[in-house]
């Protein structure tokens, strides 16, 4: 069953944030696609991914740059590792209807970006609406705390 995290990004940027929840994903035995919103940004966390964390080696790979890793930076809806995990990032959409076909989807908005915040309510909307499990989390003195949780 699908679950649909929804990250509020307030006390630190997306290339801070990014590098830890693909570490535990990848300590889980997770696969991950990072489906991304302009092709700029990936091309930045690519190279950042090579040095961040500094402690660990995250295995990616970048649409077009060769085979596929257990992380990869796509601005496309290709699944060409067989992830179970979605990432959404930069504005990158996913209908209900494809975040179905992951275990888990989640999705990071700036909350310095009104447009950013006002698309992940329309977002939280949508996926509560198709019956998918959806939680909130917001950043909290350096923490992440569940602000809100939706059935599914």
């Amino acid at each position: 069953m699908t679950e649909v995290r929804f990250y509020h990004l307030t006390q630190s940027p997306l290339e801070q944030t990014l590098p830890g929840l693909l570490a535990k994903s990848l300590q889980r035995g997770w696969k991950v696609v990072v489906q991304g919103g302009n092709e700029a940004r990936l091309r930045f966390l690519d190279t950042h991914l090579w040095t961040s964390p500094e402690d660990s080696f995250l295995p990616h790979g970048l649409e077009g740059d060769g085979a596929a890793q257990p992380i990869w930076l796509t601005l496309g809806v290709e699944n060409p590792n067989g992830a179970g995990v979605l990432m959404l990032i930069d504005g990158a959409q996913a209908k209900p209807g494809r975040m179905k076909a992951f275990d888990l989807v989640t999705l990071f908005f700036d909350g310095g970006d009104p447009d950013a915040v006002a698309q992940a309510r329309e977002n939280w909307k949508a996926v509560t609406e198709a019956d998918i499990a959806a939680v909130y989390w917001a950043q909290e003195n350096g923490a992440w705390v569940q602000k809100a949780k939706s059935g599914g």
